[in-house]
């Protein structure tokens, strides 16, 4: 592995808006104590939308050519036995020869994602929802988000691998066996003698390989609470060891851990990361010049700062964690796969057809002009990047929601094209004729175990 192959060139956060009160989650449980809040996903989000997003973070604004692969790293898969990264890759609208593939099952496939990212100039996102039983340490220390880090060559990027180590050991610290909704954990004091001699050793190895002896910044992520804490005692730090800025994040917590620090880091410092999971994986990053102009736009702890209130009793609903009256309301239909893929575009990447002889814009996509009527005179126009503004709206107060009411807006997008969509995460006050929207990517509803994606307005 050579250092030219290691270069991160650019990189993007997401954090859900939900945020539910520790208090709350404390309270309720009967416990005491209970500070802050947890970030927590949307009805409508899972794993494969909040990488859609992180993606889209990292990828903005690029010049260069698409990522040569996509690795999605999770412990909270929307599928098993479908590959969920195609979903990603289609919703970015990537080359068909990128090669798209998951790692999944266990934190530690985050440094596999950004790894063999690395090693072939791709793009490595990391997206994890936590769920915990109610009252647990994962409920109340986890959340969720994604991060995305793509790779190009040295001499761009904001930040190279200087050296790298890593221990691989065998013991049960974390578990969770197929279909359980929430994963076990052992004794925390006893992932905590098997792991803190790992950290010692890879941290020790990497440095020397990188012939560092003091590093800027620490960044520690563990799924043992515990670690992060008492690793700091461990290793050299000129500025401080710090971890994910979200608690317990599956392997989303070491890419918004080390996000965050570039968000906040100068040129020319270093960059200690370790991940201690079944193991123990160590990177030595440097900073280059480039990051000043290569930070992601929104920083993590923006995102963090922009929550919004969850109930913790919508949160348990959401999570399916609580036994509901169902709506008396006929269900969903599931989203057939023929129909799927002849609309792959337009259900991925919202790409409507723009009219070559007189230039309007068909959303849904035609063959047939509505502005001047020629037949198959259409290119395909992708509107996912672009915004809009609310030309009329519609509060439904009656329809069944996770997360009533439903809000429907049509948006006029810049540039052309008109669509009805609805608003997530709306707030019906805040709403109005003319507000700007973008768009997100998100989960329709699930029927017959078969996810439905599509887009949905939100308010910028």
């Amino acid at each position: 592995m050579t250092t030219q192959r290691l270069g991160i060139t650019s990189y993007g956060t997401y954090l859900p808006r939900h945020r539910v009160s520790l208090a709350e989650i404390a309270s309720a449980g009967g416990a005491g104590g209970g500070r802050g809040e947890r970030v927590a996903a949307s009805f409508d989000e899972d794993s494969t939308t909040m990488a859609v997003e992180a993606a889209r973070a990292a990828l903005v604004g690029r010049t260069d050519s698409d990522p040569r692969s996509l690795y999605l790293a999770t412990t909270s898969p929307a599928y098993a036995d479908k590959t969920n990264a195609v979903a990603v890759h289609a919703a970015l609208n990537l080359d068909r020869d990128v090669f798209a593939a998951d790692i999944v099952g266990s934190a530690r496939g985050a440094v596999a994602a950004l790894l063999t990212a690395g090693e072939s100039g791709g793009l490595a996102v990391l997206s994890d929802v936590i769920t915990g039983r109610p009252g647990s340490a994962d409920e109340r220390g986890g959340g969720d988000g994604a991060a995305a880090f793509a790779f190009g060559p040295a001499e761009t990027a904001l930040a190279t691998v200087l050296a790298r180590a890593s221990l691989s050991e065998e013991f049960l610290d974390r578990w969770r066996v197929p279909g359980a909704v929430a994963g076990s954990q052992w004794e925390e004091r006893f992932g905590l003698e098997q792991y803190l001699p790992l950290i010692a050793e890879v941290a020790k190895e990497a440095l020397a390989k990188a012939d560092i002896g003091r590093v800027d910044h620490v960044v520690v992520v563990s799924p043992n609470n515990g670690v992060a804490k008492r690793a700091a005692k461990l290793l050299p730090a000129v500025i401080g060891t710090t971890g994910s800025p979200i608690g317990y994040a599956g392997a989303a917590g070491l890419g918004l851990a080390l996000a965050d620090v570039l968000d906040r880091a100068e040129p020319g410092q270093s960059i200690l990361l370790i991940s201690a999971a079944d193991g123990a994986d160590a990177l030595v990053l440097h900073t280059t010049h480039w990051i000043l102009e290569a930070r992601q736009s929104v920083s993590v702890a923006s995102q963090l700062a922009s929550g919004r209130t969850l109930p913790y009793f919508t949160y348990l609903n959401w999570r399916g964690l609580l036994d509901r009256e169902p709506p008396r309301r006929p269900e969903p239909d599931w989203a057939a796969a023929p129909p799927s893929a002849r609309a792959l575009s337009w259900k991925f990447n919202f790409a409507g057809t723009r009219c070559s002889a007189c230039s309007f814009l068909h959303l849904p996509p035609a063959r047939v002009c509505k502005g001047c009527g020629v037949v198959d005179k259409m290119a395909a126009e992708s509107l996912a990047p672009r915004e809009g503004s609310v030309a009329t709206y519609t509060v439904d107060r009656l329809a069944f929601s996770p997360s009533p009411p439903v809000v429907d807006a049509v948006v006029d997008f810049d540039g052309g094209g008109r669509y009805t969509l609805e608003v997530a995460d709306a707030d019906p006050e805040a709403l109005g004729v003319g507000t700007r929207v973008g768009l997100t990517f998100r989960r329709l509803g699930t029927a017959n175990g078969v996810h439905n994606y599509f887009w949905k307005a939100k308010m910028l």
